[in-house]
């Protein structure tokens, strides 16, 4: 009797689980472009680092 209840849920959930990767909301271009832009924001905010520490040796008297 317990086995049949442990093989009813697991296929409830089973179930459900499925039903709910069907449920996913698909990403529309304005998304896409939003992560795009994040992707561009964070190389440039990388440059700008690297950039800055460059500025800072060559004050310093240091040559990279």
């Amino acid at each position: 009797m317990k086995s049949g209840y442990s093989v009813n849920a697991a296929v409830a959930i089973s179930v459900l689980l499925v039903a709910l990767a069907g449920c996913q909301k698909q990403e529309g271009p304005a998304e896409k472009a939003g992560k795009e832009v994040d992707k561009a924001v964070e190389k440039v905010g990388q440059q700008v680092e690297k950039a800055g520490s460059s500025i800072q040796d060559a004050a310093k008297g240091d040559k990279k």
